[in-house]
């Protein structure tokens, strides 16, 4: 029963990921991105502060500072500006199959970093996930746009993000690691700010927010804290090797939202493409975790 409700939380949480870049997009079409990621990040820091005052635990965590937390946070901050710009200029479709690599680098990773021993099975698995990612971007083709490099430079950025979550402190709780993401995300918008500010003068960096443009922005921040709740509920209740390939439910989700409703059209390279990503990483998933049983 455990692993059955992980299952389900962890598709809850990809569904709410797929909600918040769907919500992305259309909130951009009335707002600067900059100005989206500012509010979210302000909406989503006070959520989790009101969480951790209801138990009682401090706001800050005493060691924020840390050169894992601040390395974590740099990461978080390329991944945020980097995906969101690439959700926001391309294909939902397209950008979510390239995030599903994630794993993919977070295993290399390992091995660069933390010295994790990965056999030929999955040196094999992931090659064949970035062939897969090469398929989706499609250089030197007419399917080919610059925001590809987004996705990828926000794939990256969220790997590291990922990789040194493992090395974050035991003491920080979820709450205050949900605040911390947070604050990364209004320092994203600042930074994108400044970059339209002083290379687009004439650009808005901040307009007035329209009562259609405030239900985007509102289900925007709602989708990404609900997406963190339910992705917690699920490696906490589950077996993380039954729960986690369910994480890639997520490009099912991408593709609804951007076929049917935003009438994307993925060509044959990306479909083939997203489906090598995602038999690669949930092989890697497989594999390592049977690596663990053994060890």
């Amino acid at each position: 029963m455990d692993n059955i409700r992980g299952s389900v939380f962890m598709t809850l949480a990809m569904l709410a990921f797929t909600l918040e870049d769907f919500t992305l997009k259309k909130a951009t079409e009335f707002i600067p991105l900059s100005q989206l990621l500012i509010i979210c990040g302000i909406l989503g820091s006070l959520f989790f502060i009101s969480c951790s005052r209801s138990v009682k635990e401090p706001i800050f965590y005493k060691d924020s500072f840390n050169k894992t937390l601040i390395i974590r946070s740099i990461f978080e901050i390329m991944g945020r500006i980097f995906y969101a710009l690439a959700i926001a200029f391309m294909p939902i479709t397209n950008a979510a199959s390239i995030l599903q690599a994630t794993p993919l680098v977070v295993v290399l990773g390992a091995v660069i970093f933390l010295n994790e021993k990965v056999g030929w099975r999955r040196w094999t698995a992931i090659l064949t996930g970035f062939i897969g990612v090469l398929m989706i971007i499609q250089p030197g083709t007419n399917g080919f746009t610059i925001f590809s490099i987004f996705a990828v430079l926000g794939m990256i950025g969220f790997a590291g993000r990922d990789l040194a979550t493992r090395m974050s402190p035991v003491g920080m709780s979820n709450y205050q690691l949900g605040s911390f993401g947070f604050y990364m995300v209004i320092i994203a918008g600042i930074i994108l700010s400044g970059f339209n500010y002083f290379f687009f003068p004439g650009k808005t960096i901040w307009g007035t927010i329209s009562f259609d443009a405030w239900i985007f922005v509102i289900a925007n921040a709602a989708a990404g804290v609900s997406a963190y709740f339910c992705l917690t509920i699920a490696m906490r209740v589950g077996d993380v090797s039954f729960v986690t390939p369910f994480r890639y439910v997520r490009v099912l989700f991408a593709m609804f939202f951007g076929v049917v409703i935003l009438g994307e059209q993925p060509n044959a390279l990306v479909i083939i493409g997203s489906v090598i990503v995602v038999l690669s990483g949930i092989y890697i998933i497989i594999r390592r975790n049977q690596n663990t049983t053994k060890s």
